[in-house]
This record gives C-alpha cells, sequence and structure tokens, in this order.
C-alpha cells in the first residue's frame, strides 16, 4: 500500500532491501582487504589478498577496485655494469665483425645476471669467436672483479698464444677497472670495447 501511495514499483523497492543486505555484509570483507593491503604497504594485488581471505578472487577484485586499492608494482631494474667512466675506454676494433677465421682470434665477454630458485646469479663467459664455443666462465652471487679474473685465470690456463688476440666487451667497469687492463697487457691481448 505505501509503495502504490509513493510510486515505486516492488521490484525497486525488494533491490534496494537486499542490496543493503549485501553492503552489510561486505563492511566486514572490505575491513579484512584494507587490513591486509595496509598491512604489507600496498605491494598485495586481488591474488594475494585473495590468499589470506577464504572468498572468490572476482569479489575482491572486485572490491578493491572499488575501494580504489592497487598494488604498487615495482620495476625490475636489469643488470648493467655500465656505471660511467671510470677509467680507460678502449677503442672499439671489433666494428661489427663477428666473424673469426683461426681460434683466439676474438674473445667476447659480458655479464649476465639471472634466476635461479629465487637467489640473483651473475654469469660471466668467454665466448670464442671462431667455434662459438665458450672458453671459461664463472658464476657469481655478486658482479665483482673476483668473478672476472676467476674467469680469466680459466681461461689463461686453457690456452696459451694471446698475442693480438682481440677481447671485446661492453664498457662494464670490470673491464674499464686497471689491473684488469693490466693482465689483458701482459698477455699482448688487444683490449676492445663497444661502443656506448
Amino acid at each position: 500500500m505505501l509503495l502504490k501511495i509513493a510510486g515505486i514499483a516492488r521490484s525497486v523497492y525488494y533491490y534496494y532491501i537486499n542490496k543493503k543486505d549485501i553492503d552489510e555484509k561486505n563492511t566486514n570483507i572490505i575491513e579484512k582487504i584494507k587490513e591486509i593491503y595496509y598491512a604489507n604497504s600496498g605491494r598485495y594485488g586481488y591474488r594475494r589478498v585473495t590468499q589470506d581471505i577464504n572468498i572468490n578472487h572476482k569479489k575482491v577484485q572486485r572490491l578493491m577496485k572499488k575501494l580504489n586499492l592497487q598494488s604498487i608494482i615495482r620495476k625490475k631494474r636489469k643488470y648493467s655494469s655500465y656505471k660511467g667512466q671510470v677509467g680507460k675506454i678502449a677503442d672499439d676494433h671489433i666494428n661489427r665483425d663477428f666473424e673469426a677465421t683461426i681460434p683466439n682470434q676474438k674473445w667476447f665477454t659480458d655479464v649476465t645476471e639471472f634466476n635461479l630458485r629465487g637467489k640473483k646469479l651473475y654469469l660471466s663467459p668467454i665466448l670464442d669467436a671462431y667455434g662459438r664455443y665458450i672458453v671459461s666462465y664463472d658464476i657469481s652471487r655478486s658482479p665483482n672483479l673476483e668473478q672476472i679474473n676467476h674467469m680469466l685465470n680459466l681461461a689463461f690456463k686453457e690456452n696459451e698464444n694471446y698475442e693480438n688476440l682481440i677481447f671485446h666487451s661492453d664498457q662494464g667497469w670490470q673491464y674499464q677497472h686497471n689491473s684488469y687492463q693490466e693482465r689483458l697487457k701482459e698477455k699482448k691481448i688487444i683490449q676492445s670495447m663497444s661502443r656506448k
């Protein structure tokens, strides 16, 4: 009777009654979502929040969107050994000619970061351009000069004549280091660096 007087359809009335019940049920869920989100400094998205609450992930996603709670996404930095000019930059003797006609004519090296079971590791290999084979390599937990020296020790044990060998790398700080450059000079190796 009241609905007729007010000019409201019965379906509209029940819609708002049910909506009120749903909003009251969601209040506890919303509080729990906020609690988890802020306890983790905004780093948790709906998937991680859902793991802590036994509710459908779509509902958590919808409520987080409604509350404008978005996870903070840290951009992962790619490893770069370049730290600016810290030593002598060698000329580029390769000039994009990566072919070799004999062994120990051109060697290439670089440090690469990769993850293994959640741990960062750094691989530093020496590649011979002639047969595209690895002369030596070192895997380390940190990209330091010790790693490069160990890689060189392994390479120099295996090979004997290095005169006029072109050893090419990027401009990473390890390759600009005085001790690295001196070791190459001792073996009469021509150091080469790519352009920035």
